[in-house]
């Protein structure tokens, strides 16, 4: 399992800084990808992202709100088929 940024996220970019594994990418000006990204592959679960995010936007992909379990697919998504593909 690994940590999950929702739709939530209005990309402060504070979770990027403090990432310990460089897991959390974007990508500029494409309205498909629209917030920031956690590569499960490298995500260790420190938290780190969570704690820092000044919207409430990260959650343990086990505590993803209703609302927002889409956003674990969208997640995944942009690491298997989207822009994310090439930095596996």
């Amino acid at each position: 399992m690994a940590y999950v940024i929702t739709s939530k996220c209005e990309r402060a970019g504070l979770c990027v800084d403090v990432c310990p594994t460089d897991s959390i990418h974007f990508v500029d000006d494409d309205p498909e990808w629209p917030t920031y990204y956690i590569n499960p592959e490298t995500c260790i679960e420190c938290a780190a992202c969570e704690a820092e995010c000044p919207n409430e936007a990260i959650f343990h992909e086990d505590d993803v709100p209703d609302e927002y379990t889409d956003d674990i697919q969208k997640n995944a998504d942009f690491f298997d088929s989207g822009p994310g593909k090439d930095l596996v």
